[in-house]
């Protein structure tokens, strides 16, 4: 069928991103809509002695001006951390109150302080600098290590005075160490996984609407799933108030990565001054202010080691890690570290023993939260780098290593020794099939022609699993309209990623209908009572999963109109694309007219639309994966990497769209070499923001892209009935470590044994004179 499932289409959506007739947060302009500013503390670390607001009162255009008092009078609550997770025997989890306005002690640069309502968005600016507050400032910690020492500044006395925020297990301990007491040889690897601003392309914002009239909440958010907001809003700021009187709206987003999922201070303090002015209240992030409010992610230390038998196999593997916090937790901020990665820390490799210890810190720093991958990036990074060390130092090399260590293809379903179950994978074949395509054997040869040319080049390997794809939920809506055109209410949030193409492919493929006759709906609660929001690569396995069941329901509720009008029996008709018929002959009607049938048959009724309502719920996640290879080149004389090649092979299980599937996996990696090359947020010892604009956090530009060698093998999973694996998280997994563990096979000839992210040209060129020094003898 054209436009089918597997054919490449263009993205429907992308006409009106195009032409500029999108509809993103900040072209939504409600009447009488007032604005807001947010005043932020400029310290790391700092008791709040008092708030003058008088002079930022009187101040042109200004309606008011709301600080923790006001919102502490009229009883709004703290946003809860909502990530409850297994903690360590013996430990509890600290999940201390985040204020919507902090009016007591802000620790971390940016904690919004106060609010200024005004008839336009530069008046609310400017009156913002008007607000007077008596800060006293704290020492401030925001290096993990230091914050775990004794006499270091405690930022939650009462909840945490040891800074630490949860201590998480996975794994058997005892196993885990008995391997390593039989083990020929132990590696140890140290590395760090570097701080992230998000950076979407759109920023946040909110547009609060109460309604005195009706008693209705309205809130427009630019976010990754309406149905989350409303139910984190009624758990906490609308908490007793109906839910028919509360309406999320997403319109279009531009970007989340992860970001975009919470419940920020920001869109309560919007929602909750609409009603306090009697008018709407729009507030939009700028990109300063992002670098101090949008959650930040990744900021761990980890320390991991592989124990190795005489064929070295690895046998045993730990891991300790400190995990960034921030100031305060954010939604799922515990999370991440810990249950978002569970079972990743083995990655793809038959490993009988494991034992992975975190350690979350309280630090006077933005909050973290998920990220592109969340968990899962920073799981197979640690493991990759650990692989490549673990070939190097047995002389295997990191290819050998990682086949020795295989789980192997005849092993499917695999029960990994940290509690998931691998329902399908070829690691061996795509790893294969990545070494043909990049010419490994003829890297030698190629190495040898840089050396002539003064330069330095390395290759680079990384063999990535993720675990995504499963619960929660996703309902989904389908109805035939009365103009032949099929509407899709879907209750996940594009960002970005193509949804309503790739939907519109499911249900005209299954329905056997025009591509350009499906219509798909997001983003908004009154469309559907529940609902569901987009993360962890799960939109289409799961959605896509809802929206074909939905369409099979369709398609037997109509089999009876359209035994009627064949004058046959029900149990005698058979659908194919897009057509019923009598089984045997060729007498059929279209799916277009059992649908006109159905208007008429229940016209004036609420069912006159011919529709059909579904809900896939996961049993299993899906564990998509592949191959990342990079060959790039150091110049030795600044530092600076160039990538020569980069070559994929990947396995997403069915595939939908192969454009649609391409373009993530490049964004995927456009991100990831980001992280590997440029970005890292620098923090003083004092806590301020060194890294807090685009003229100092580096971003990845169109001229650092590699071009991209990709491909996949279908090999279908088995815990959903499309066979879909999921791809928007991969490209962010697969190139880190891939990038890392070919600038150290470029740079280590030259005695360099160490590099972390961001790998500068600075600090690759620190490192590369570092080594020519001469180490004074012992």
């Amino acid at each position: 069928m054209k436009f089918g499932v597997g054919q490449t289409v263009e993205r429907k959506e992308d006409q009106r991103f195009l032409t500029g007739t999108g509809r993103y947060l900040d072209d939504i302009r409600l009447p009488n809509q007032a604005h807001a500013a947010f005043v932020r503390s400029p310290h790391a670390s700092a008791l709040i002695g008092g708030i003058d607001v008088a002079e930022a009162k009187a101040a042109p255009g200004v309606l008011a001006v709301f600080t923790a008092a006001d919102l502490d009078a009229d009883g709004v609550p703290a946003i809860p951390c909502m990530a409850e997770i297994p903690v360590k025997e013996g430990t509890t989890q600290k999940m201390p109150p985040r204020p919507v306005l902090e009016g007591r002690h802000a620790r971390n640069v940016g904690v919004p302080v106060a609010m200024v309502v005004a008839e336009t968005a530069a008046q609310a600016r400017d009156a913002a600098e008007l607000v007077a507050v008596d800060w006293e400032p704290q020492p401030a910690v925001t290096d993990m290590r230091a914050a775990m020492q004794p006499g270091a500044p405690v930022l939650w006395p009462d909840d945490a005075p040891d800074n630490v925020a949860f201590e998480w297990v996975d794994g058997d301990q005892a196993a885990t160490e008995a391997a390593f007491a039989r083990a020929d040889r132990v590696v140890t690897l140290e590395l760090v996984n570097n701080r992230l601003v998000v950076n979407s392309m759109e920023p946040r914002g909110s547009i609060g609407h109460y309604d005195a009239t009706e008693g209705t909440w309205t809130l427009y958010n630019s976010s990754q799933g309406a149905h989350m907001n409303k139910d984190m809003l009624l758990g906490t700021l609308l908490n007793g108030v109906d839910p028919e009187k509360v309406r999320v709206l997403c319109p279009d987003v531009g970007g989340g990565f992860g970001m975009k999922i919470f419940l920020y201070p920001e869109t309560v303090a919007t929602l909750w001054a609409s009603k306090q002015v009697g008018r709407p209240v729009k507030w939009v992030n700028d990109r300063s202010d992002s670098f101090l409010s949008d959650s930040h992610a990744r900021d761990h230390i980890t320390t991991v080691s592989a124990a190795l038998d005489k064929d070295c196999k690895v046998i045993g593997l730990k891991a300790e890690t400190l995990a960034n916090m921030g100031g305060y937790l954010c939604n799922f901020g515990p999370y991440i570290p810990t249950v978002a990665g569970k079972g990743m820390h083995i990655g793809v490799y038959d490993i009988p023993a494991a034992f992975i210890h975190v350690t979350g810190v309280f630090t006077h720093t933005v909050p973290t939260d998920a990220y592109r991958g969340a968990g899962r990036p920073e799981a197979a990074y640690m493991v990759e780098r650990l692989m490549d060390k673990v070939g190097r130092e047995t002389g295997l090399g990191p290819a050998e290593i990682r086949r020795r260590n295989f789980v192997k293809s005849s092993q499917m379903p695999y029960a990994s020794v940290l509690g998931l179950t691998y329902d399908s994978g070829d690691f061996q074949r795509n790893l294969n099939d990545a070494l043909k395509d990049a010419d490994w054997d003829g890297f030698a040869a190629r190495k040898a022609q840089s050396a002539a040319h003064g330069k330095l080049r390395g290759i680079g390997l990384a063999y990535y699993i993720e675990v995504c794809g499963g619960a929660p939920s996703v309902p989904a809506l389908l109805r035939f309209e009365a103009d032949d055109s099929v509407t899709a209410i879907i209750t996940t949030q594009s960002n970005g990623q193509g949804h309503e193409t790739a939907y519109s492919q499911i249900i005209a493929d299954r329905l056997g209908v025009p591509f350009e006759k499906v219509n798909v709906r997001q983003g908004d609660t009154s469309w559907m009572k529940t609902g569901s929001f987009t993360g962890g690569s799960r939109s289409v396995p799961v959605g896509g999963v809802s929206a074909q069941m939905a369409s099979d329901a369709i398609i037997e509720k109509g089999k009876e109109i359209a035994a009627d009008l064949l004058e046959a029996a029900p149990a005698d008709i058979e659908f194919h694309e897009g057509r019923y018929a009598i089984a045997g002959t060729d007498r059929s009607t279209d799916i277009f007219a059992v649908s006109k049938a159905w208007r008429e048959r229940h016209a004036g009724g609420d069912d006159s639309l011919l529709s059909a309502f579904a809900e896939f719920a996961p049993d299993a996640a899906t564990f998509p994966n592949g191959c990342h290879i990079c060959e790039l080149e150091v110049d030795p004389d600044s530092g600076q990497v160039e990538i020569l090649r980069y070559t994929i092979v990947d396995d997403f299980g069915k595939v939908i769209n192969p454009s649609l599937l391409t373009g993530q996996v490049h964004g995927g990696v456009g991100q990831g070499v980001g992280q590997a090359l440029f970005e890292g947020v620098v923090y003083s010892d004092d806590g301020q923001l060194v890294t807090g604009s685009f003229m100092d956090y580096g971003m990845p530009r169109a001229d650092y892209s590699p071009m991209i060698s990709f491909r996949w093998n279908e090999i279908p999973c088995t815990t959903n009935p499309l066979g879909i694996k999921g791809c928007g998280e991969a490209g962010a997994i697969g190139a880190p470590p891939a990038v890392l563990n070919g600038i150290l096979d470029a740079v280590i000839g030259e005695g360099v044994t160490r590099v972390d992210m961001p790998a500068t040209p600075l600090s690759l060129w620190r490192a590369l004179q570092a080594a020519k020094v001469p180490q004074a003898a012992e």
